[in-house]
């Protein structure tokens, strides 16, 4: 088990850098279906992000913490999805785990945590705005979004999709096909935007919900890297038919380390954001204080 704990770590220190070692002949993807939407949604936020820079004055520091999260969020999108760390992870499921992780516990929380759609808006004429706010409206958009980043649905829905997904039926079909595959990075991406944005940015805010269904989904991810990390064999043809790995690791190793690498830092960013929760929850709580004394 130590090679592969000291596998994790220059897996993740490493990132796309070790990826294009290790392989060979692995390049940068240039999808027009990624690098497009992409290209887009930068486009969309440095303008509105721009024009509400020379409207701001009060809000300023406020707007450039945005912007520097937006920019950091939208970087390890790009990164997972165009550098050859994306390539990589088909020839190598631990390529292929890291890239999801990057997805789904660094790139959507950056994101969430910018709010980068209201700065995007701004980014659209006056009428443009106008049209698009009653259209929003009309169409129940607000009520919808508030069902979706309910904590418990984002939590089950997020915990679907990564177990569903990591079933070896689906997950050698996303591998053999690239319709599959894109549904599965959709899957992951569209779920982990709900789930940060009930537990960081949902108005009323629960702090109490959101520690429980975060450490819950530490132990609902954990519990499946750790399946991976002890499993006596492969579970992914497609990667068992490889044979070595990158790193001269064997199909099972590859499978263990991957394991390893959604076990132990994706349940301590899950951990460590219950933490941070209750922790601002408990800065805040100090002017209940009062009150309470006064009660009793």
């Amino acid at each position: 088990m130590r090679p592969l704990i000291a596998g994790l770590l220059l897996s993740v220190l490493a990132g796309p850098a070790w990826a294009h070692a290790a392989a060979p002949g692995i390049g940068w993807s240039w999808d027009p279906w990624i690098t497009l939407p992409l290209a887009v949604s930068l486009g969309l936020f440095l303008a509105g992000w721009r024009r509400l820079g020379v409207r701001a004055v009060h809000g300023a520091e406020r707007l450039r913490r945005r912007g520097l999260l937006f920019v950091l969020g939208w970087a390890v999108l790009a990164g997972a999805l165009v550098s050859p760390l994306h390539q990589a992870g088909e020839r190598s499921f631990t390529a292929h785990m890291l890239e999801h992780e990057l997805l789904m516990l660094a790139a959507a929380p950056l994101l969430i945590l910018a709010e980068p759609l209201a700065v995007m808006l701004w980014a659209l004429p006056a009428a443009g705005r106008r049209w698009l706010g009653r259209a929003v409206q009309g169409a129940q958009l607000p009520a919808l979004s508030r069902r979706l980043t309910a904590p418990v649905f984002a939590t089950l829905a997020q915990a679907a999709a990564l177990w569903l997904w990591h079933a070896p039926t689906l997950f050698d079909r996303a591998l053999q096909s690239e319709g599959w595959h894109v549904a599965q990075h959709l899957s992951f991406i569209v779920t982990a935007l709900l789930f940060w944005s009930a537990m960081l940015t949902r108005r009323p805010r629960n702090p109490g919900l959101a520690a429980l269904c975060l450490f819950a989904t530490s132990v609902v991810s954990g519990a499946l890297g750790a399946m991976m990390a002890f499993a006596p064999s492969p579970w992914y043809a497609p990667y068992a038919a490889l044979g070595m790995a990158p790193l001269g690791l064997t199909p099972l190793e590859d499978q263990q380390l991957a394991g390893l690498l959604m076990w132990v830092p994706g349940g301590a960013v899950h951990i460590a954001a219950a933490l941070a929760v209750i922790a601002t929850a408990l800065r805040t709580a100090p002017h209940l204080a009062p009150e309470a004394r006064h009660g009793a």
